[in-house]
């Protein structure tokens, strides 16, 4: 069965909008440029150092224990 409007896919996906959309993403750097900068902010790498720290010494102290390490 021939696809009778050339503007949307088989599956009925509006061909134009999605060209526009990856223009206007392609514009503002690319999915990096729209989320990455946004999850970084939410992030304190202080912090998650902090923590990584203290869970890699609960781990190393469990397996000197014999204890197999809490998650």
């Amino acid at each position: 069965m021939a696809n009778q409007n050339q503007n949307k896919t088989q599956a009925g996906t509006n061909i134009q909008h999605v060209k526009q959309q990856n223009a206007q993403s392609a514009q503002a750097g690319g999915a990096a440029g729209q989320f990455g900068t946004e999850f970084a902010s939410e992030s304190y790498a202080q912090e998650v150092r902090k923590q990584n720290a203290q869970s890699q010494a609960r781990k190393a102290q469990a397996s000197t224990q014999g204890q197999k390490p809490q998650q």
